[in-house]
């Protein structure tokens, strides 16, 4: 089924709201390429050259936040970003010694992937495709 809503996409962006905007910004910065594209007391727009999403980082507690979301962090969510030559990725972000919280691992319908987590607790996951195994798991 398709619908049509009229609805034109021109940017995509990440909102997250983190205990410490800094250390963010420059894990984001230092280990994705991510750029500042614009900051404030307690806010920073990121955004790189490609199409990966945008981010943006909001301080917990920012009064630009409706009163209900200013206590909340980002959690329980993964920044999923897919790339070209993921080996090459997870070797560089090791040797920076970036924190690989799930090692690189293929999985039978063809998503290899990797994990890293930022300083404030943000699960970024490269993920490459690949022709998914034509063998059956369960045998």
């Amino acid at each position: 089924m398709e619908w049509n809503l009229g609805l034109n996409v021109t940017a995509s962006t990440l909102s997250l709201t983190v205990a410490d905007v800094d250390a963010s910004r420059d894990f984001l910065c230092a280990h994705l390429g991510y750029q500042q594209a614009m900051a404030a007391d307690g806010f920073v727009s990121l955004t790189r050259d490609d199409a990966a999403t945008d981010i943006v980082l909001l301080r917990q507690g920012i009064e630009v936040l409706p009163p209900e979301q200013r206590d909340r962090r980002a959690a329980g969510l993964i920044l999923a970003l897919t790339v070209t030559d993921l080996e090459t990725q997870e070797r560089r972000l090791r040797e920076a010694g970036a924190p690989i919280t799930m090692p690189l691992r293929e999985e039978p319908w063809g998503e290899r992937l990797f994990q890293l987590t930022d300083p404030n607790g943000i699960v970024i996951q490269l993920v490459e495709w690949t022709t998914p195994s034509t063998e059956n798991p369960a045998t």
